[in-house]
């Protein structure tokens, strides 16, 4: 496919999401380069929701299409640092995004997201007490998040492959600092990620906030692990991909590549490393200046919904902020998923928190340098 004719058919919205991944490597681009375009202005024209990748499912808006008869726009960012240089330039507005928790505080500083009426969020009194308030949605007292779904970031791993040494009971983050497996093994592609994890391997406990001197420590494990990769993802697909053909042993990943891999009926372990597994919580925010307030709220109130909730634990393998979703969800697909007990895991799970702007600085460097060879 040509390049103009895949900027045409995604400004068309004519492209399935498969379609438009096999598309982006066809002619080369990755989603960090694909120009954002609204449709012409009209008189329904619907609200744009901009996040990851797949929830443009309309399983996630039926409430929303019931409504308005169509489902709102949709664009997707690479990653959450991409959205927010885009939408800080300027130019570019979406009215409904989807940051996880992390970025919160940093958004609201750059006054992209707007205050939230909680007497607008039909949903809002079902969330898990734990997600209630987490870090950033509520501020000076003031709702500006909406919790709507959270997972783990964990380890994949084929057990007919690495062994009853670092499978199951014996999960470890250490995996990806040993040689056992070199060449075979994949990382999600963050400095943050990186770092912290590799702090975390050596026993510090202060992972988000590691000083120099603990850095320089933590430098010498990112060598090791970068030697180790057969791949650093930013597309779990590629993980996936390479997890079902037996490139790699294990990966870093996410619920919904385990439920995939199981789908396909591959052995594949959703690890509980030793050390701790790490829990996101991601949502819905509504942009500052965005023009479709009524249909924003539509929006949060459709992916936040008992049913959207049921649907994205089933085919995905996620948790749900809201707790009316699991009683939708038979008790042995639970059990299967890992989520027989949310409240336990949302308890136990190391959560993801925002890096002040000057330990991100840090922690990026460092991973870039390393990768570099520097």
């Amino acid at each position: 496919m040509d390049i103009e004719r895949f900027k045409d058919q995604l400004a068309a919205g004519t492209l399935t999401r498969r379609e438009f991944k096999t598309a982006l490597a066809g002619v080369g681009l990755g989603l960090v380069t694909v120009p954002v375009m609204r449709r012409p202005a009209r008189a329904d024209s619907q609200p744009m929701y901009f996040g990851w990748a797949g929830y443009d499912d309309p399983a996630f808006m039926e409430t929303y299409i019931e409504k308005h008869g169509e489902a709102p726009e949709y664009t997707f960012w690479g990653s959450e640092d991409e959205a927010f240089q885009k939408m800080r330039a300027g130019g570019f507005q979406p009215d409904v995004m989807a940051p996880c928790t992390y970025e919160l505080f940093k958004w609201k500083d750059a006054g992209l997201i707007a205050e939230l009426d909680p007497s607008r969020l039909e949903w809002v009194g079902d969330m898990f007490p734990s997600l209630d308030n987490i870090e950033g949605s509520v501020i000076d007292g003031q709702r500006y998040f909406m919790p709507m779904d959270w997972g783990n970031s964990t380890i994949i791993y084929r057990r007919d492959l690495v062994g009853p040494e670092w499978s199951d009971e014996n999960v470890s983050w250490g995996i990806f600092y040993s040689d056992e497996f070199k060449g075979r093994l994949g990382f999600y592609d963050s400095a943050g990620a990186v770092v912290e994890i590799s702090g975390l391997v050596l026993g510090y406990e202060n992972i988000f906030e590691l000083t120099d001197e603990q850095l320089v420590e933590v430098r010498k494990m990112v060598e090791v692990q970068r030697d180790n990769m057969r791949m650093y993802w930013s597309d779990q697909t590629e993980a996936v991909q390479a997890l079902a053909s037996g490139e790699l042993v294990a990966s870093y990943g996410w619920n919904d590549a385990y439920v995939t891999l199981k789908s396909e009926g591959y052995d594949v372990g959703l690890g509980v490393p030793k050390e701790g597994i790490f829990t996101w919580c991601c949502g819905l925010v509504m942009h500052t200046q965005t023009e479709y307030v009524d249909k924003a709220y539509d929006i949060i109130n459709a992916y936040t919904s008992p049913e959207a909730g049921a649907y994205e634990i089933e085919n995905w393998g996620y948790g749900h902020a809201n707790m009316k979703a699991f009683d939708l969800v038979p008790q042995e697909t639970l059990a299967e998923l890992g989520l027989s007990t949310p409240e336990d895991l949302l308890g136990n799970g190391i959560f993801f928190q925002a890096l002040d702007p000057e330990i991100e600085e840090k922690y990026i460097r460092l991973f870039e340098e390393v990768k570099a060879g520097f």
